[in-house]
This record gives C-alpha cells, structure tokens and sequence, in this order.
C-alpha cells in the first residue's frame, strides 16, 4: 500500500468579506469536494497567547485573502490594529492591551487560509489556546463568533493591564524541575508570606511562576536549590494567572456575559482544567482562566491521549506550542504555520475509500515536524 502523503497549496479568495466571516462562524461545512468526500487528518487546532507577539509580524499577511479581517477588528474594537499588526515596535507590542489583540487578530487571519488549504481545518477534532490563545481556539471551534471574538480579548487586555497597574507583578520560566517540585519551591515563599504562584504548567520540565516580583526571586532562588537548571524572566508587568488578577476577572465578567457562545462544530479544552468543553459551557471559565494556572501540558495529553489527535497544527506567531507538543507527546505529528510560506507543508487530504485503512494516521506520515 502507497502510504506517502501528496502535499499542495490551494489559493482561494472570497471576495465577500462578510461571507468570509460567515465562513469562520460557520456551524455546519460540509468537507466535500466535487463528488469525492475528502478525509484527513485528526486534527487539534492549537493557538499561542501573549508572548508570542513580534514587531511586524503581520506584513507577511498583509493584502492577502484575509487581511480584511485585521480591518474589520480595527472597526469593531476601536483600534488600530493594522498599526500594531505592521509598524508597531517592541515596546508598544509588550504593553498587555495590544500583545492581546495584536495577537489574536493575526491567528485569525492566519487562520482564515489554513482553512481554504487544509479542509480538515474547518471541521477540527478540538481547539485549544494557550492563555489569551483560548479566544482564537472559541473561534476556530465555533463557539463564538469573530467579533464577539474581538471585543471579548479588547476587553480582556484592557482588564489586564488596569489591575497591572494597581497589582504590580513579574513572571519567570523555570526549566528543568518537574511541576511538583515547583509548586514546592512557590508554597514555600508563600508560607513565609509571599505572593507568588505557579501560572503555567506547560511541559514536565517547565512551568511559569507568577506573582509579585521579590516572592518570584525568592521563588526562583528556592527553585534552583532544588535542581532547576534554568530560570528565565518574562518582561511584563502583571502577575497573569494567579489571584493578584482577581480585579481584572471582575473587569471582564460583563464582556463575558454580552458576548454569543453557540454549540459550535468542536470543543475547546480549557486551559482552567485541561478539559474538552463544547458550547456555552466552553465560554464559562474565562474568568477563572485570568486568575488560574494555565495547565497546558494536561491539555495536549487530553488532546493526543482521548480524543485521539494525529497533528496539532500551531497557529500564530512562532512555534513555542508545538515544541511543547514534541516533548509532551512526541508521537504525533506537528505543524506549524505563521508565515504564507508554510502553508506549502499542508497535507493533502485523501479521497475517503471502502478500505478504512486506504487513509494514512499522520502518527506514521512523512509530514515533517515544525518543531
């Protein structure tokens, strides 16, 4: 049996750009092309959060089939968001606020052509975001809409950075201890009256801590001395994902409760509890989610381990996911797309057949890891 994989790039533009939006909120998309029934991969849509943010990072985008919907964020949101996607600097992309939403818009442009090139990109096994990358993750799963989309991280950045200012606060990677010992070292700052938390569980060998800047030192300092190999500091200003966010989850609970959810085409696992969620149910922990520890190693297991995932496809600035894919579960397949250019490693999807056994799992393909 020929089990190599055939790769292409199709280029389609819809030149109704409300269509288009229709297209990303659709429910229900039929995958078929002509009269053969197109299969494909099991795909987990994957979506980075803040961080992943870089000057300039939408202008290999820029004009292309959806760029318009940069255009349409900047309507709905009230701001320049084609500014903050082209000639925005470094320091400009940090200030929480626009990190979010810089961010958010161009995965959903992105996004909108991995669709046309990867039909399986539009009815996906499940979505999942890494902080911020949640709201793309609603999106793509069609949960919520594009503009409930924009107005609910609009809202989301602009809590963010109020309770900065009032909750001064630091973040640090820790690399090569495991979680537990972690927690360890971040209980132990606490007993003494310290403020700081585990915020991110993201691989087996590391996490993020959070919380005001001495008890992230002293935690750091209390990590090292149990084996840490490395501590890295994150330039931000807030305390994400711990109580000292509580402020800003209030903040955002009236945007939360104005927006859409629908039962969308996939489910979306949490970052609060690493579970798959569908429909209104997905949209309820985004407040929970500002002051609680992302747990995105758990989540990829969930992805990978039960609901059977063969590629996760990491959409947005750079590739941090899916190195965190290639440690968590090594065994499935990785791609990643934030420049145009990638999307020529996009597997060609196969007619389905008689014979369950004529479509390759992607665990054995020859797609070549991005990671």
């Amino acid at each position: 049996m020929n089990r190599s994989r055939r790769f292409y790039l199709p280029f389609i533009h819809l030149s109704n750009p409300a269509a288009t939006i229709a297209l990303l909120e659709s429910e229900e998309i039929r995958l078929e092309t002509g009269e053969a029934t197109m299969s494909g991969p099991r795909l987990a849509l994957i979506f980075p959060g803040q961080g992943a943010q870089q000057p300039g990072m939408g202008r290999p985008w820029a004009g292309r089939p959806g760029w318009f919907l940069a255009e349409r964020a900047a309507e709905v949101s009230g701001r320049d968001v084609v500014e903050l996607l082209l000639r925005a600097d470094e320091d400009t992309l940090r200030r929480t606020d626009n990190a979010q939403l810089a961010t958010f818009v161009l995965e959903m442009v992105i996004l909108h052509e991995v669709r046309h090139a990867l039909p399986a990109a539009k009815r996906p096994v499940v979505c999942a975001g890494h902080s911020l990358g949640e709201y793309a993750a609603l999106v793509a799963a069609g949960i919520i809409g594009f503009d409930d989309g924009v107005r609910l991280v609009t809202a989301r950045g602009e809590a963010m950075r109020t309770a900065c200012a009032t909750e001064p606060g630091t973040m640090a990677v820790v690399l090569g201890l495991s979680p537990e010992l972690v927690e360890q070292a971040a209980a132990g700052v606490r007993d003494n009256g310290g403020r700081v938390w585990v915020a991110n569980l993201n691989s087996p060998q590391q996490s993020v801590v959070s919380g005001e800047s001495g008890a992230v030192a002293r935690c750091a300092e209390a990590a090292q001395a149990l084996g840490a190999l490395r501590i890295v500091s994150i330039p931000v200003g807030g305390a994400f994902h711990t109580p000292l966010m509580r402020p800003a989850a209030h903040a955002f609970v009236r945007a939360a409760q104005a927006a859409e959810f629908r039962p969308g085409h996939a489910p979306v696992v949490a970052n609060v509890d690493a579970r798959p969620h569908r429909g209104t149910d997905a949209g309820r922990s985004g407040s929970a989610q500002i002051t609680g520890p992302v747990r995105w190693a758990e989540s990829v297991r969930t992805m990978a381990d039960e609901l059977y995932c063969d590629m996760f496809v990491e959409i947005g600035p750079g590739r941090t996911l899916t190195g965190l894919a290639r440690k968590i579960t090594p065994q499935v397949s990785r791609l990643t797309i934030s420049e145009p250019g990638q999307l020529v490693a996009v597997p060609a999807p196969a007619p389905s057949s008689a014979d369950p056994s004529a479509t390759p799992s992607l665990r054995s393909s020859s797609v070549r890891s991005a990671a």
